[in-house]
This record gives structure tokens, C-alpha cells and sequence, in this order.
């Protein structure tokens, strides 16, 4: 019993320290500029993570999305605005430098210790996005409410439509994913979960998020209610790890404190 034990913990710690980027595998295409908060979060012009629009000067997204073994301050650190093809040169698009990054900072309180379920960080850009028809702030949730299991969500993004893809979707992708249980969760990822600050899915085995776009918003009755945050490494629709999300409304106190 205790090997048994012993092995599913590692099982799980593999999981959760080589899986954290995420897409969206299954799903189809989004409606031309039907999500106008998205945002692409990019580094030397590569697509790294999804995040969404919630001031004209703000994007949140996932804390792990910034690398900094990939990003060490000399290489262009932006967001791409009102972007449906990331591949192309739209007129709608609005690409704007990173001024400052606002990690949490329970989420990494040294180079190996990272806790995922203070798994948010704000991004400060140098110029304020200019509102239009293509570029809309999301409104985030007013109080911290309780979110039942079975409730149909959706989340979209520009990660991998394929688990062994190389490359990020060009468009943008979208996908309708149903809420868990708490305790089923927190059975599976066992000390990874935090039911006062995260919630999950469960992959039907053909639809999911994946590697390419953590950071993106899950969209709940139209309003934004958590992160995509982490997934199993290596099968993105595996059915027995639920999928991973940062509540936001838990994070309310700390995202207004650090806008002011």
C-alpha cells in the first residue's frame, strides 16, 4: 500500500512540474474576434501563453508563463491585442511592449519550490490599449462565489491542437469543458490542489487544453472565473487527471491592490 502511495505521488509530481503550458486540443475555431479580451503573450515574437485584457494598461495571465531561463530581460517581452490569425499582420492588431511583471509571490519563493496555486501574475504594458470593437476589457468577477460541478465552461487560446504538435494554432481556438468535483481533484492531485483557490475539469478524452496557452480565461455564464493552469504532461486528454484552473475571485484583494 505505501509503494502504491509512494508511486502515485511521483506520478503526480512529474505531472505537475513538466505539464504546466496549455492549449486547446479538440474544440474548433473561434468566431472572428468574438473573444476581443484574448490576448497572446509573446517573447521575441513566439507565441508563450494566453492571458486576457482587464484594464486598458493590464493583462492577467498564469505566473509560470514567464520562463526565465527563456526570458532574461533582453528580449522582447509584449502582448498582441485584437488578433485572430497570430501568424499574420492584421489591421486590428494592437502589439504592446511589457512595462513591469507582477508574479504572486507565494507562487515561487525560490528557483525550486513553485506553488501552483498562487499560479496568477499581472503584466503592466508601457502604453495603454486602445478600446475599439476588436480590443475590449473583460469585467472580472465582483465577489468570490461558489462554482458548482457539471457547469459547462468555455476556454480558448492559440496552444497546440494535437498533443505532439510543434507549433501553436495560427487562429484562434475555443473549447466547451464541464467543471468537477472538489474532492475528485483534490483525490487525483492529491497536495497540487487547492479547493479555496483553484477548481477543475475533466477531459472527455477528445477535448482539452494543452500545451501552448496557459493563462487564457475560462468563461463560466459569460463571466471570467479562473486561469488555465496546469494539465497531466504528455496527454493533454488523459480522463484521469482532472485539469487545473486559478480562481480568480479568490485573488480579487491582491490583483486591485497591485493595479492601483
Amino acid at each position: 500500500m505505501a509503494l502504491c502511495t509512494f508511486l502515485l505521488l511521483l506520478a503526480i509530481s512529474l505531472a505537475v512540474t513538466g505539464g504546466m503550458d496549455s492549449g486547446i486540443i479538440g474544440g474548433k475555431e473561434a468566431k472572428l474576434h468574438s473573444r476581443p479580451y484574448m490576448a497572446s503573450i509573446q517573447i521575441n515574437k513566439h507565441h508563450t501563453c494566453g492571458g486576457m485584457l482587464i484594464r486598458e494598461d493590464y493583462v492577467l495571465t498564469a505566473g509560470h508563463c514567464l520562463n526565465r531561463s527563456v526570458y532574461s530581460g533582453r528580449g522582447h517581452f509584449e502582448v498582441l491585442l485584437g488578433a485572430h490569425n497570430i501568424s499574420k499582420h492584421e489591421k486590428s492588431q494592437q502589439r504592446i511592449q511589457v512595462k513591469k511583471y507582477i508574479r504572486h509571490p507565494m507562487f515561487q519563493r525560490n528557483n525550486n519550490d513553485k506553488d501552483y496555486s498562487y499560479d496568477i501574475m499581472l503584466l503592466k504594458l508601457k502604453n495603454k490599449a486602445k478600446l475599439n470593437k476588436f480590443v475590449k476589457v473583460l469585467s472580472l468577477p465582483k465577489k468570490n462565489g461558489k462554482l458548482p460541478a457539471n457547469v459547462k465552461c468555455s476556454v480558448a487560446g492559440w496552444g497546440l491542437k494535437k498533443p505532439n504538435a510543434k507549433l501553436p494554432s495560427d487562429v484562434l481556438r475555443e473549447v466547451s469543458l464541464k467543471l468537477q468535483f472538489d474532492f475528485e481533484c483534490k483525490y487525483m492531485w492529491q497536495q497540487h490542489f487547492n479547493p479555496e483557490r483553484m477548481i477543475c475539469s475533466v477531459s472527455d478524452g477528445k477535448h482539452a487544453f494543452c500545451q501552448g496557452d496557459s493563462g487564457g480565461p475560462l468563461i463560466c455564464n459569460t463571466k471570467p472565473q479562473a486561469i488555465v493552469s496546469y494539465t497531466f504532461e504528455g496527454n493533454c486528454t488523459n480522463k484521469q487527471y482532472p485539469q487545473v484552473f486559478l480562481k480568480i475571485s479568490y485573488f480579487l484583494p491582491w490583483i486591485k491592490k497591485n493595479m492601483r
